[in-house]
């Protein structure tokens, strides 16, 4: 009400100031009209979520776990699918979350996984419908392309590419109905090329390119599609698997072993597995960038959740010439030894 008073007041006030130069005082409404849309903005973000439903996957700990419970206090009901059910996970969920929070088994890499999933959710919604979906279950792994199989690049993509996109397009439908919003967690290495991470690269670029999609299509029905790159969150979510050289080494055939010595293995083992053990040591800012780009009135297309130290390279790096970028990588001491212990 307060912003119509104003507008009214302005308008009156230039009217009698104007008024004998009438197609003056029309330019200075028109302009004053497309002023007032954009800063008395009529829609207003969500303040709580009573009515409403959230759909998250890989609930079973990590980014989706704090997610449901934070959602819960809100007031959303909260479809919480997680790979293990009976799980610690989706148990402390159920636990310690009120009786708003709907565990259900969801195993983003099966087709009928996803159809009980939707009919458990249009069963269960509440009076206002499906609010949001939040396309979070992935997987890590870690590997030069070598050492790695078809099967390694397919199983990566099944959960972090091809299992978003299973989820979604059944519960599209429901989410333009509430004109609601779509939200998929990406990564940083989704457009920062880094040695040992091309099936995960892989698979979170190719998630990129269908969220972008959507987002176009979307519009058009008021529906909100928002990207999560986070940085090394690892120790938060313990994402990464740490492996030992033998681990590694033991998958190696003949001509594998001719090419990558042992010690290059102990080399990059040793580098990975620090990653497991460092970054982030909680997930409150993923959080906090969920929470805005599912409640704000105008989420942001991108959330890019890095240190303040790496924020400028990233933002950066997309547009710098691709020789530059690689360089990072081959000025590196790690990349240096490795060519120095490779047999070639």
């Amino acid at each position: 009400m307060k912003p119509v008073f104003f507008s009214m007041t302005i308008l009156l006030i230039s009217y009698n100031i104007l008024s004998e130069h009438i197609y003056t005082y029309f330019g200075l409404v028109i302009c004053f009209m497309l002023w007032a849309k954009t800063v008395f903005h009529t829609e207003n973000g969500l303040s709580d979520g009573f009515g409403w439903a959230v759909l998250i996957t890989g609930c079973d700990s990590g980014f989706g776990r704090h997610l449901a419970k934070k959602l819960d206090h809100m007031g959303f009901t909260v479809f919480a699918g997680c790979l293990y059910p009976e799980g610690p996970g989706a148990q402390s969920l159920v636990e310690e979350g009120s009786d708003r929070v709907k565990v259900l088994k969801l195993d983003v890499t099966k087709d009928e996984d996803v159809c009980l999933a939707k009919n458990f959710v249009q069963a269960n919604l509440p009076e206002k419908g499906l609010y949001a979906v939040v396309n979070n279950a992935g997987i890590s792994d870690w590997g030069e392309t070598e050492w790695s199989t078809a099967k390694d690049f397919h199983n990566m993509a099944d959960v972090n590419l091809f299992g978003a996109i299973r989820v979604t397009i059944p519960f599209l439908s429901l989410i333009r109905a509430s004109k609601g919003r779509m939200l998929y967690v990406s990564s940083i290495l989704s457009f920062f090329n880094c040695l040992n991470m091309g099936a995960y690269s892989m698979s979170k670029r190719g998630l990129e390119a269908f969220a972008d999609c959507l987002r176009v299509e979307m519009a058009s029905f008021g529906v909100k599609v928002s990207i999560i790159q986070p940085g090394n969150f690892g120790i938060a979510t313990k994402i990464l698997h740490k492996k030992t050289p033998q681990d590694v080494w033991d998958e190696f055939d003949d001509a594998r072993k001719l090419t990558f010595n042992q010690k290059y293995i102990e080399m990059a083992c040793e580098y990975f597995n620090s990653l497991c053990t460092s970054g982030f040591k909680d997930c409150s800012m993923v959080i906090n960038a969920m929470l805005h780009a599912l409640t704000a009135p105008k989420p942001q297309t991108r959330y890019l959740l890095v240190s303040w130290r790496e924020m400028f390279f990233f933002y950066i790096c997309p547009f710098l010439p691709t020789f530059i970028t690689d360089s990072v990588f081959h000025a590196s001491s790690m990349y240096r030894k490795r060519k120095e212990m490779l047999y070639l």
